[in-house]
């Protein structure tokens, strides 16, 4: 860790940004000027963030507060120079859910932290080594394989939320798809967000929130804490959840050093290792694994502003919030009417964020190499096909996993082995990285 982070020069006058220019992640504008910026970043994570432990039953004041603690350790041991908000990742929401039902919450924070120690081991690995071997492992192909199924595993869950209360889910729904395509810069970026307000208020309208629980909480109090538990069985669960983790992580890093011009590659292993400790904490504290926000990238691309002293703002401000068991009880109350409109757009776009990896890196789908694995991968992920061994169980999204993976290098293989191989050369060998900063889109 260093106290780096915690230094900036003033750019400019400290009141504007030159055309052309940018505030970097070691600059600062004026304080009231990066409290205004910080402020926004909270709002651009807010949303998402909150989705997470309302969908999967978590106390939400508890995943803010390990928001804003992993946002600070992230710019500590990024040394203040990769500007990010930690937030919760929609990749846990399979997880969680299917190990609530087996082991309680305790079961489920069990698998978080395996998943935070996992990511923080090839953070180290990877600022050791590079992170070249992670794209040979995870190839376009693959990646977009595993993201996809995530998304689509969640969609009967959608469906049942959604049909819980339909009029109130599918105005949240409507006006996620308006805010999205009328609205420009923050507003557009933040249509789930809107969505969900306008919903709630509907659904206030229509009887559908009980406030009984929020008059009853304190204005001022210590989020509620829980600890984990282990059993092997979440082992299969929560492992893949770890590669799409890697996946975002640099392609947050590749993202902003695309848009400051910085060579932040030296500091790809850092960013995963801080996100482990991140997921780890939350795991052992009660709360949901974390991961890098695109929503906040799209603030830095409206203001221009990459400065993270913005960042320390937004993590200040997350955990004030956090220590408001009102506040966190009136987040509880979101009804499930609200959640099915929402879901229903987010675990859609998890799912088409795949997708968007295979585009984007021009997969080529007549290799029956890139064919196979994802037509395989994806059915045993919505499918939810599942494999239990003595007491261990993998589910849908673990086994799609593990088929992409072993199905890509296994075919491939066999092609070099029997001459049958359509390119000598490996398929993704010329295509653009797997986790450059076009191939993560949204966070998951």
């Amino acid at each position: 860790m260093s106290l780096r982070s915690t230094r900036w020069t003033v750019h400019g006058d400290g009141k504007n940004v030159r055309p052309g220019a940018v505030v970097s992640p070691d600059e600062r504008l004026s304080w009231p000027r990066t409290i205004g910026i910080g402020l926004q970043h909270v709002v651009a994570m807010f949303g998402a963030t909150f989705l997470v432990p309302i969908l999967t039953h978590m106390p939400p004041a508890t995943t803010l507060f390990f928001s804003g603690i992993g946002t600070i350790f992230f710019l500590l041991i990024t040394a203040g120079r990769v500007p990010s908000y930690l937030g919760s990742s929609f990749a846990f929401i399979a997880p969680i859910t299917a190990s609530q039902s087996q082991f309680g919450v305790g079961g489920a924070l069990g698998g978080v932290v395996l998943a935070g120690v996992v990511l923080a081991i090839i953070g180290a690995v990877v600022q050791r080594f590079g992170a070249a071997w992670i794209n040979r492992i995870m190839p376009p192909a693959v990646t977009g394989t595993i993201v996809a199924l995530i998304g689509l595993n969640l969609a009967p869950s959608a469906k049942n939320n959604f049909t819980a209360a339909p009029v109130t889910a599918f105005i949240t729904l409507l006006v996620i798809i308006l805010v999205s395509v009328l609205f420009r810069g923050i507003l557009g970026r933040l249509s789930i967000l809107a969505g969900v307000v306008v919903g709630y208020l509907v659904a206030i309208l229509r009887g559908e929130v009980n406030f009984g629980t929020v008059d009853a909480a304190a204005w001022i109090g210590l989020p509620h804490f829980q600890t984990p538990e282990f059993h092997l069985a979440v082992v299969g669960l929560f492992v893949p959840v770890v590669l799409v983790l890697v996946a975002e992580n640099i392609g947050h890093v590749k993202s902003v050093a695309l848009m400051t011009g910085r060579n932040l590659d030296p500091l790809a292993g850092r960013a995963l290792m801080a996100d482990g400790l991140a997921t780890t904490l939350a795991g052992l504290g009660g709360g949901s694994g974390t991961t890098t926000y695109a929503e906040n990238i799209g603030v830095m691309a409206a203001t221009r502003v990459y400065s993270t002293a913005a960042y320390w703002v937004a993590a200040v401000a997350a955990l004030l919030l956090s220590f408001s068991p009102k506040f966190g009880e009136l987040i509880a109350t979101v009804p499930a009417g609200v959640l099915g409109g929402a879901a229903t757009m987010l675990y859609g776009m998890i799912g088409v964020l795949g997708v968007r990896i295979w585009v984007q890196n021009k997969v080529n789908f007549s290799n029956p190499v890139n064919l196979t694995t994802a037509a395989v991968a994806l059915i045993i992920g919505v499918a939810d096909y599942t494999w239990n061994i003595g007491e261990l169980q993998f589910a849908g999204i673990a086994l799609g996993t593990a088929a992409a993976l072993v199905i890509y290098h296994g075919m491939n293989a066999l092609a070099r082995w029997r001459g049958t191989a359509t390119d000598p050369r490996d398929p993704e060998t010329d295509a653009p990285d797997a986790l450059g900063p076009d191939s993560r889109g949204a966070e998951i």
